[in-house]
């Protein structure tokens, strides 16, 4: 098998664009790249600037260059017998055959493979399939991308690593990605179904430590055998050790591993308020700044505390993100400094691990939805099990369907076998649960903790200390997990997995199966099924159309209201019913008892067929059954509460989009005030429990964190301990923070011209000083798209980007690799931007706040807590807007500053910080950067003085 890899470079897409570079590589049957081929071609018309920008390709580049059917006079020959080859190779070839075709020669009929495939396949855990990204994982010098040649080599590198790793995969495995694209004609199945005759004929096989059971094969053996951390019978570490004697050895350790640690003033008044705490039995709100090392500040006493009195300390944080952070990088560096064997295992909500059971039933069923796509991602799937100790879907990187296609695989308590499943020693979510229940310290995340709580703690392992990390986040979280949150697309979704139509769906597999046994019972079972497909209709009709009616209750939309474009709000008032209310109830009330006849007759025909026995080939169908019949039960049960709007202490809201209409409805009740469940949940609950975050206080007090968390009581009999740590950088000297005092105002979400035409010019001077490197947060998404287009103009002349979120497509994470990795860029980003983005170093220099993230006032929850503020004769918007908003701004301020080396500007563009009454809480809320104000003018001099002054 011969390759030739090709790239071209071309002025525009597909259907209107001329090749202006052309690369290829020539990959022999020893799989030696043997030639690499490389022209510039000189096209009919002016290259545009974003090609010149891209490419670095320049008019005078191809002025002399070989005219096209030059270049294809010498490209055709080599494109003889050969495999095409391409990095999204359909772009590439479709400028092929065009050229062909202008030529005059004959199409090509060869067979084409595209690298992107190979690498979901090979490498499922790639974060990125990017030429660049790939390349510099794989460490292939890839000297000049988006040139033709240099794109070429270098993907025909990659596909040498993939080829590499397909080798290395055991037999079984080719077996199974060759039967998945056996289905199908297509060349990824010709190649595979090549690459399994090869691998058969080899009498050596790669030697592996996998275990291989119901025909896959698995990086995991049975997790029963996972034995504990220490000997249980043996002597406790820490029976004769005292705190300070350990982290003294801990510190040495530190030192001996990492050159540079130093001990931090603010990390080891950390490490002695957490001990103090977790040991005494009291709460503790601990406020660490960036830089303070929070992680190992309260991993390293919650060790000791766990070892020494044998009681598991649970660690809980907002995001999947930093769980895994946790994992990757704190835990494998504790695990070398703790002077004896401990265990921290993490533990995520059950639908992030994959049921094997499912999995297999649905690889070995071809149950796909769209074949192309779901065999690859089957594909990655079969890969990684050779490579993944956790099961745990974040390590995939699934992309497009993904999605729908792991909901389907994904383990659910509804479903499981338990013992019964043959799988359940492999089983991924029990060895995640197993690892927990034998852990000192156990890492969860805030939804999974209060998802515990409401299942009377069935979940997590027993545990009387608490840390909670992003603990500014725990109000909000506990308001989703304590009220109810539904979509519509919830309801369709587990509908149609019930029964699409008379083929597709859980109930019509179940029938087709029912037909073929011919008991006579059998036949009974179907007549039942077929019985429930008008109820379901009815459910689905009934629900859409409520949707549609609960859809245009929502108001027509004048301006942004709430958060992103094309949101629209709808406060639901119990004692304040919307006019014709009783038409919509009428409409639950069909849904609720069609609902109530498919369950009853539902689970009465499961639990017959459960004590039937010899019904195998329908056991993880009726399994499954019984696990959608149960999310009916729920979903009959939340709609009812929704629309009886009955309690006067939960706040009831619709949203939806614009875009989608009533299909992206979703319902909304969540308790107004959630401290009394905290307390009662929580703080009078367990022992100890440690909140921390690196903004918890609000001008250095933290009394607003303990009324919304419920921590009056436990301040009053002097069980919470307080602490404001230090910043270990020195803000003085690293952060500049500048205010324009004449910048003009805005009202509203939306700026007015002149508001826009001064923010742009400011914005682009202040960029061209910091040569990009800028983060710009906004508190409205339609005035981040005001600026977009206008800033996007003023510094195309100086070769720095603007990125916009929401505006470039891609993800958050995208968008800041995007940032990181070109060399000017501006980037504009929205609410999910103010905190949780880490760009250390020189990526960042300067960051401009456009205005004091307040929220909208006239968000459902936002106004239902200041209704219940001003019962109270309190003011809501000192006593609540003020603080969320400075904890916001505290959170975007400390996007500057990630290190003891970086120095940066924060520009706060909104006047109110010095003309307000409430401005001085947000500026002394902050860690003492060094302020000043002045006229817009003078504003870009000052900065290139200080920036020079640190250059010294």
């Amino acid at each position: 098998m011969k390759f030739a890899v090709l790239d071209f470079e071309t002025t525009g897409t597909q259907s209107v664009g001329e090749i202006i570079q052309v690369g290829l590589a020539i990959i022999e049957e020893d799989r030696s790249i043997s030639r690499v081929y490389g022209s510039f071609v000189k096209p009919g018309a002016p290259i545009p600037p974003f090609i010149t920008g891209l490419t670095g390709i320049t008019d005078s580049d191809v002025a002399d260059a070989p005219e096209l059917d030059e270049m294809m006079m010498e490209l055709v020959p080599l494109l003889d017998d050969v495999v095409l080859v391409g990095h999204n190779v359909a772009f590439d070839f479709h400028f092929l055959q065009n050229a062909l075709d202008r030529c005059g020669y004959l199409p090509f009929q060869g067979r084409i493979l595209d690298t992107i495939d190979f690498l979901k396949i090979c490498f499922p855990s790639l974060t990125t399939y990017q030429l660049g990204a790939v390349s510099s994982h794989f460490g292939i010098t890839h000297e000049r991308p988006h040139q033709a040649d240099s794109d070429a080599l270098a993907t025909a590198l990659v596909l040498l690593q993939c080829l590499e790793e397909l080798y290395s995969l055991p037999l079984l495995t080719i077996q199974r990605l060759s039967e998945l694209f056996a289905a199908e004609d297509s060349d990824l199945g010709w190649y595979f179904d090549g690459l399994l005759r090869e691998r058969e004929m080899e009498t050596f096989q790669p030697e592996s430590d996998l275990t291989f059971y119901r025909q896959l094969a698995l990086k995991v053996g049975d997790w029963t055998e996972l034995e504990p951390p220490r000997d249980q019978h043996g002597a406790n570490p820490l029976h004769s050790l005292s705190f300070s004697d350990y982290m003294d050895e801990i510190r040495q350790r530190l030192k001996d591993k990492l050159p540079h640690y130093e001990s931090r003033e603010a990390q080891d008044i950390m490490f002695n308020e957490v001990i103090t705490a977790l040991s005494e039995d009291k709460h503790l709100l601990i406020e660490a700044g960036t830089g303070t090392g929070k992680s190992l500040g309260y991993l390293l006493p919650a060790i000791y505390q766990s070892v020494r009195s044998e009681q598991k300390v649970m660690v809980s944080t907002h995001t999947i993100n930093l769980q895994d952070q946790l994992r990757e990088r704190d835990i494998p560096l504790l695990t070398e400094v703790v002077p004896f064997p401990f265990k921290a295992a993490i533990f995520k909500g059950r639908g992030h691990y994959l049921c094997l059971r499912k999995f297999e039933h649905k690889i070995n069923k071809r149950d796909f939805t769209s074949p192309r796509e779901d065999a690859i991602i089957a594909a990655q799937m079969i890969v990684w099990l050779t490579q993944s100790e956790s099961g745990d879907d974040e390590e995939l990187n699934l992309g497009g369907r993904g999605g729908d296609f792991w909901e389907t695989v994904a383990s659910d308590t509804d479903s499981c076998l338990g013992r019964a499943c043959p799988w359940f020693r492999k089983c991924y979510y029990h060895r995640a649960k197993h690892e927990a229940g034998i852990a000192d310290v156990v890492i969860t995340n805030h939804s999974k903790l209060f998802a515990d709580v409401k299942a009377g703690h069935q979940l997590l392992p027993a545990y009387e200390h608490l840390v909670i990390d992003e603990a500014h986040h725990l109000e909000d979280v506990a308001g989703k997990h304590l009220g109810m949150h539904m979509k519509h697309f919830t309801v369709s979704h587990t509908l149609g997995r019930l029964y699409k139509d008379s083929r597709n769906g859980q109930l019509p597999a179940l029938r087709q199966i029912l037909q073929t046994s011919g008991s006579e019972q059998a036949s009974e079972w179907s007549v039942i099924i077929d019985r429930l497909y008008p109820d379901l209709l009815t459910v689905k009709e009934t629900w859409d159309v409520l949707s549609e009616k609960l859809y245009t209750l929502l108001p027509e939309r004048s301006d942004a209201a709430a958060g992103e474009a094309g949101q629209l709000v709808l406060r639901l008032q119990p004692g304040s019913k919307p006019k014709d209310w009783e038409e919509l109830a009428a409409l639950e009330n069909t849904m609720h008892l069609s609902l109530s006849e498919v369950i009853r007759k539902g689970e009465k025909m499961l639990s017959e067929m459960r004590e039937q026995d010899g019904q195998s080939s329908a056991d993880s169908l009726v399994t499954d059954l019984g696990g959608l019949f149960k999310d009916l039960g729920a979903i009959r049960e939340q709609v009812r509460f929704f629309m009886n709007l009955n309690d006067v202490n939960v706040v009831y809201w619709l949203e939806a989009s614009t875009n989608y209409r009533s299909k992206s409805l979703q319902l909304y009740a969540v308790p107004v005030d959630v401290s009394a469940q905290l307390k009662e949940l929580f703080f009078d609950k367990k022992n100890s429990i440690v909140l921390t975050s690196a903004t918890l206080s609000v001008d250095k007090s933290f009394q607003f964190m303990i009324d919304n968390l419920g921590l009056g009581e436990a301040a009053e009999q002097g069980r919470l301990m307080t602490s404001l740590l230090p910043s270990p950088f020195k803000y003085r000297e690293q952060a500049l923070l500048v205010i324009p005092r004449d910048f003009p105002s805005v009202k509203g979400s939306i700026g007015d011209a002149r508001f826009v035409d001064t923010l742009v010019q400011s914005l682009a001077e202040a960029a061209v000083i910091t040569r990009g490197r800028m983060l710009v947060l906004f508190t409205s998404y339609r005035m981040l798209r005001q600026v977009y287009d206008p800033l996007k103009e003023a510094l195309a002349s100086q070769d720095i980007s603007v990125l916009g979120q929401g505006v470039e497509g891609g993800s958050r994470s995208k968008l800041i690799r995007r940032f990181q990795d070109s060399n000017a860029s501006v980037l504009l980003g929205t609410s999910s931007f103010w905190e949780g983005v880490d760009i250390p170093g020189d990526a960042l220099t300067c960051l401009a706040i456009v205005r004091l993230p307040f929220q909208p006032p006239n968000h459902p929850l936002a106004e239902a807590k200041a209704e219940l503020l001003q019962a109270q004769k309190k003011n809501p918007f000192m006593k609540l807007s003020v603080p969320q908003a400075v904890i916001r701004f505290k959170q975007g301020f400390g996007r500057l500053v990630r290190t003891a080396q970086d120095r940066g500007i924060v520009i706060v563009y909104d006047t109110r910080v010095i003309e307000s009454y409430y401005g001085k809480y947000f500026l002394y809320s902050l860690p003492g950067p060094k302020m000043e104000h002045m006229k817009t003018e003078q504003m870009v001099p000052r900065i290139a003085e200080w920036l020079e002054e640190g250059g010294k």
